[in-house]
Order: structure tokens, then sequence, then C-alpha cells
């Protein structure tokens, strides 16, 4: 069953998905940049870094401020944040589904242990 319970999630997952936009996020993660050093950055157009920008602003993963002609962009903690809590609930949910398979792999392995291993030998005693 698939669970749409997060769609502030869903915007980080596809926020990351690109890797122009995973290397603004490691480069913001040194500090503070102009959308100039980040298109230099990248290589590409400030229109396309902007571009960028506007999906990381979105999912809450980047803040940017404006001061005169320079925009600054820094990290937005808040968007990963959504993204941890949602992988710790799926690696929460995961475990509990391995345990029990392991429970139930364990109780099967103890079965065939304790059965015979060749009925037709059981049946000539």
């Amino acid at each position: 069953m698939l669970n749409h319970e997060s769609p502030a999630a869903d915007q980080v997952f596809h926020a990351i998905a690109d890797a122009n936009r995973r290397a603004i996020i490691e480069h913001l993660t040194r500090g503070p940049a102009t959308v100039s050093e980040l298109a230099r950055l990248l290589g590409v157009t400030i229109a396309a870094t902007v571009q960028h920008l506007q999906v990381l602003q979105a999912s809450e993963l980047v803040r940017s401020e404006k001061t005169g002609r320079v925009r600054t962009c820094q990290i937005d903690p808040s968007g990963l944040r959504r993204a941890e809590e949602w992988l710790r609930l799926q690696r929460t949910t995961w475990e509990r589904r391995l345990d029990r398979l392991g429970d139930v792999l364990g109780e099967n392995a103890a079965d065939h242990a304790t059965a015979p291993d060749d009925p037709s030998k059981e049946a000539q005693s």
C-alpha cells in the first residue's frame, strides 16, 4: 500500500533527485553563496540556477535573501528534517517487518528440525 501522508517529503525528495540541486545543497553546507557563485559552480546560466533554487526553496531546503541587486542563498534545515523523519519512520517500519520475518523463518527452521527428514522412514518404524 502506498503512503501519501507526506507531500512535503515528496517535495524534498523531488528536489534532491537532481544532481545540480544536490551540488547546490552541498556547496551551501559550507556557507551562504550568491546566485552568481552557484551558477558558476554548476556551469549553467543564472536563469537555470534560479529555476533550481525555486525548487529548493519550495521544498524548504534553501532560503534566499536579496540585498540590493545580490541574492544570497543559504541552507534551510527544515526540509532536510522532514526527509529525515520520513526515512526514520520507514526504517522503523521495515525493521519491525524484518524482525517478524526473522521470527517466522526461525519458527519454520525449528519445525523442520523436529520433523523427520524422510516420511517414508517414519512409516517403516
